[in-house]
């Protein structure tokens, strides 16, 4: 039998509730350009209201300071500031001591090579950009002054720093950093600075080990004949044998370099040259190694 319908019935359908519309949070054009920036981490940082005063002055336009003899005795604790900003105005009166006052700088220059080196540990790019800055001026002005003993540790812990920012992502401070190793190693006599440069071609860290194997071959690049036989050929044959197959194209290219410096040394104003690196190679590698050398380098 049918059923009649009944007037009163509920409805068979409920009416849908209307959606909540969803928030828009409107980016203002500012945030939007620094997040643009964040996003990209070899883009230089846009400067926020506390960044406004920062400028990365180059050497060429630094002034010598007119009270420096009264700056001097502040300039490690003005160093230290918690005030960033006031540290990168120290970081570059710490330049022009080193470019036009450097008989002031002297005597302190192991407490400032260890700040300098603690800045460029900074999370904050313009200090850590102004300390590898103030690095290169300091190479420059004291050469191998660093390696003397009262400054020699200081340095390693700055070399250390040099080759980790080199390595890091951010391009503008690697790229300032590869120039600060650049003045390193101009300004600095080619054996002891290649004894502090080989612990590093040996890292873990392949950016690291081949930043430390570009700067280690433009030692040898300027060293004499006995200048590396003091240093050992064999062991500058190593140095390359270990590289030469490194996974980091610059590696591969200084382990090149080296092994042709060193090729060129030993067989110049020499005839049958081909058998004598040829006798070396095999004479002071393993076979597999002395085989990786000879089919890159010949005399």
């Amino acid at each position: 039998m049918a059923l009649r319908p009944i007037g009163n019935a509920l409805p068979t359908t409920t009416p849908e509730r209307p959606k909540k519309q969803p928030k828009i949070a409107v980016a203002t054009q500012k945030q939007q350009d620094r997040d643009a920036v964040i996003n990209d981490e070899n883009q230089v940082p846009l400067p926020s209201s506390g960044d406004a005063t920062v400028d990365y002055v180059s050497s060429d336009n630094l002034k010598p300071l007119s009270d420096p003899e009264v700056r001097i005795q502040s300039l490690i604790e003005d160093l230290d500031s918690k005030n960033w900003i006031k540290v990168c105005e120290s970081l570059n009166n710490a330049r022009r001591f080193a470019l036009f006052h450097s008989s002031l700088l002297l005597p302190i220059l192991g407490n400032i090579v260890l700040v300098v080196a603690k800045t460029m540990r900074n999370p904050r790019s313009a200090l850590c950009k102004t300390a590898i800055m103030a690095a290169a001026d300091i190479f420059n002005a004291s050469g191998d002054k660093l390696l003397d003993p009262e400054t020699s540790d200081a340095f390693d812990g700055l070399l250390l720093q040099l080759l980790l920012k080199a390595s890091q992502d951010k391009k503008f401070v690697c790229e300032e950093a590869d120039r600060a190793l650049g003045s390193m190693v101009s300004s600095m006599t080619p054996l002891p600075l290649l004894q502090k440069l080989r612990v590093y071609v040996s890292h873990k860290n392949p950016r690291i080990r081949a930043k430390a194997a570009v700067s280690l071959s433009n030692c040898v690049s300027k060293m004499v004949v006995e200048e590396m036989e003091q240093f050992g050929m064999a062991e500058l044959i190593e140095v390359a044998a270990d590289l030469v197959n490194d996974r980091l194209p610059e590696a591969r290219d200084a382990a090149r370099s080296i092994a042709t410096a060193v090729c060129e040394a030993l067989t110049k104003d020499k005839e049958q040259k081909m058998e004598l690196w040829q006798s070396f190679c095999q004479s002071k590698l393993q076979p597999i190694h002395a085989l990786s050398i000879l089919k890159i380098v010949k005399p």
